[in-house]
């Protein structure tokens, strides 16, 4: 693989990572930090509970829906929404952190968070990825076993709806089965080639 650890220089990037669920978010996620990738994961608060073998900052950060809520009266949110009764969120103050500190960050959210974002921060590069055809992602999601098969079905029906919205994104990137190394080398390109723009984008929280 090619050489991932060389940040290029210019102006930190805010990175949007999305797609359906299924897509394989995680575990590019994972690869990328594997690879040594210079980005600044900023981690999902959620209220809902731990699950097992969840770890605290790295799957999520879980709190309190008081707590919550005062961090989305208070405008420190950068998006929220309920899902499936939980809220979930991403916190302004560690992205702000560390693009002051000229690091590029990688959020991890889902199609309609990564809508939010864009309104409220257009500099930021929407990354949307997917399998190659939808028989693909409904085997994998099928193939996970945690759900019921009424949850099942509406989160396929989600997955379907979302595949519509990658026109949206600034980037697509393909997740075939079997090649994660072909999406994690993809986004090392986007960083590259959104770095080397005339005009950089230059994000403002």
């Amino acid at each position: 693989m090619t050489d991932l650890t060389t940040a290029p220089a210019g102006p930190p990037l805010l990175l949007i990572l999305s797609g359906p669920s299924g897509a394989g978010k995680d575990a590019v996620l994972q690869r990328l930090k594997q690879e040594g990738l210079p980005l600044t994961h900023v981690t999902t608060m959620t209220t809902r509970p731990r699950r097992e073998l969840e770890v605290e900052g790295v799957d999520y950060y879980f709190v309190t829906e008081d707590h919550f809520q005062a961090l989305a009266r208070a405008d420190e949110l950068l998006e929220h929404a309920n899902v499936y009764g939980n809220w979930y969120g991403v916190p302004k103050a560690p992205v702000r952190r560390a693009l002051a500190a000229e690091e590029d960050v990688i959020i991890k959210i889902d199609v309609q968070g990564a809508a939010t974002i864009r309104r409220l921060a257009p500099e930021a590069v929407l990354i949307f990825l997917t399998p190659p055809h939808l028989g693909e992602l409904v085997a994998r999601l099928e193939q996970r076993h945690t759900e019921t098969e009424v949850d099942l079905k509406r989160r396929i029906g989600t997955a379907e709806a979302e595949l519509l919205q990658a026109e949206k994104f600034d980037h697509v990137v393909e997740n075939p089965g079997g090649d994660i190394d072909h999406a994690v080398a993809r986004i090392a390109d986007i960083i590259r080639e959104e770095k080397a723009r005339p005009q950089p984008r230059r994000v403002t929280l």
